[in-house]
């Protein structure tokens, strides 16, 4: 199910990703659940919310990266 407000998010991601970062994801997430809500458009068995969290992470790890710190920050 689509994510209305950042609050919604699961705790894996509220928990540990800026708040630009959660929008990314929201966003990502959103957009995949629309995308690839028939089951021919995914890939293998995998279930939508699978697939919409995949395409979330995704879609973070190309702003964001984890530091040594192991916070996730802006890519240099």
């Amino acid at each position: 199910m689509p994510y209305a407000t950042l609050k919604e998010l699961p705790d894996s991601v509220r928990n540990v990703l800026p708040k630009h970062a959660q929008e990314i994801y929201q966003a990502a997430y959103n957009s995949a659940w629309d995308q690839y809500d028939e089951p021919h458009e995914r890939q293998g068995d995998s279930s939508r919310e699978e697939t919409s969290h995949a395409v979330a992470w995704s879609a973070v790890k190309r702003t964001y990266e984890k530091g040594y710190d192991g916070k996730w920050q802006l890519k240099e």
